[in-house]
Parts: C-alpha cells; structure tokens; sequence
C-alpha cells in the first residue's frame, strides 16, 4: 500500500481533488492500493502499512504545511521510499535540514538532469509543470539530481530511499510516480 499525505492547509480542502487526487491515480494504475491521510493525520499505523509514501503538493499560497515541521518528526527515521512532491520536496529539505527561499514559477519549465535518477526520464533535458512560491536548499549531503534556470528540481537522500521533485510529475511526467511504485515494489 502507498500513503498519499495531503499537505493542504486543512484536511478535504478543494486542493485534495488537484494534487492528491491525480496521483492517487496513477498509482492505481500502476497496479498499488493506495490510502489517503492528511499531513496532520498521520499514525503510527499508516506509517507500518505503507510501502512507500507520497508527499503531495499543495495549491501556490498553500504554505501551512511549512509553519508545521514537527508534523513530520516520522521523516527523520522512516525506512520506505518516500517521494515529496513540490510541497512534499519542501518538507522533507526541512526536517532533514534544508531551507525554503522565494521562487516562484508557474508552468512549463526546462528541467536539466545533473545525475542519473531512476525515478527522472533517461534524458538530460526534459519538459515539467511547475507550481510553487519556493524553492528549496537542500540538506547538506543530499544529491542534487536535476535543475532549472531558477532553482533545484530533484533531490534525494544519499543513504535512504527518499527523493523530492519541485515540479509536478501528475500533470506531465506521470513516469516519475510509476517509477516511484516500481521502487516501492523491490
């Protein structure tokens, strides 16, 4: 089973429907149950079911989740793969260490690989939506995986199963999450 973390600003707001509802999506495509909790919601049981989690984004002004670290203490020592989408990319980088600046991008941006990624295309360029007010410094240590002209697209952990991508891969490049599944499998 993958968690799907909403992290709106409150539990069933309109947003659900646009960042937690597409990826709940491909997930089911790609053959995983998925369950749904709210960044606030959270347990120690969705936690011991999941095989993997996703990090949801949020809508652009929707910063709440960032005033709320300690709601996600369970980053710090969770051993499944995690994927962060945009604000779940934010998330991780803060509890891990990292640091939000201002950066605002809004739709379809160049993203360039600057290392290989099984959960990135096999390119070194490629197209992705963006939505965000900020961008994130990663945590010392962390493998900065891909790039935009205004700020880090990819990141991951170089120990643990945990990766963030700064652009929307449920609007265009659907391949990330079905990648992400994949990884849960092994």
């Amino acid at each position: 089973m993958i968690l799907l973390v909403d992290l709106s600003w409150k539990a069933c707001s309109l947003s659900r429907a646009e960042f937690v509802g597409p990826v709940a999506r491909i997930v089911s495509c790609a053959g995983h149950e998925w369950r749904e909790a709210h960044f606030s919601g959270v347990t120690s049981k969705n936690l011991e079911c999941a095989d993997g989690i996703i990090l949801c984004g949020t809508a652009l002004k929707d910063n709440h989740f960032a005033m709320q670290v300690q709601e996600f203490s369970w980053l710090e020592d969770i051993r499944v793969p995690v994927l962060g989408i945009c604000a779940g990319m934010q998330a991780l980088c803060l509890v891990h260490g990292g640091a939000l600046r201002p950066a605002c991008e809004i739709g379809m941006t160049t993203i360039r690989v600057t290392q290989p990624d099984p959960l990135l295309p096999d390119r070194t360029e490629f197209t992705a939506y963006e939505l965000h007010s900020f961008a994130c410094d990663p945590p010392h240590g962390w493998v900065v995986t891909a790039v935009s002209d205004r700020c880090v697209q990819a990141v991951r952990h170089p120990d643990r199963p945990l990766s963030g991508v700064m652009f929307h891969p449920e609007v265009r490049n659907d391949a990330v999450v079905e990648r992400f599944c994949v990884r849960c499998r092994e």
